[in-house]
């Protein structure tokens, strides 16, 4: 399960990443774009001992509203935060190519079918606080 955990918090990093050049192509706005999507996302699928693999599929990608107020009682601030999360995935495992006599060369992934703006939950995204 913890493995699963890291493939998703890897593949949410590498979306961030690879979203602007992806979103330039399909003609959404990203600057006026506010909510969260299903969106194809290619990346590269990497294993020590194995050569990398290119993978299209679906991810999450979008901008979701949030804000905070001061709050002259403690906890001192009032705050509201969405992420663009995963709500609904499916995994898929994938061979990848070459891989050294000793190495597993099966590779799993979630591919997204559901989006939406949520409290951000560790099981799916790595969530960072300040």
């Amino acid at each position: 399960m913890k493995l699963q955990h890291v493939v998703l918090g890897s593949l949410f990093l590498l979306l961030l990443v690879g979203c602007l050049s992806t979103l330039k192509t399909s003609g959404i706005n990203l600057r006026t774009f506010i909510g969260c999507a299903v969106r194809e996302f290619t990346f590269l699928a990497k294993k020590p001992g194995c050569k990398r693999l290119r993978i299209t599929t679906d991810a999450c990608w979008g901008r979701c509203y949030t804000w905070e107020k001061p709050v002259l009682e403690p906890p001192y601030i009032e705050a509201y935060h969405r992420v663009c999360t995963y709500n609904e995935t499916k995994m898929v495992t994938v061979k990848l190519p070459k891989c050294a006599p000793n190495v597993d060369p099966f590779y799993s992934y979630p591919v997204a079918i559901r989006c939406d703006c949520d409290v951000c939950s560790t099981a799916t995204t790595e969530c960072e606080t300040a």
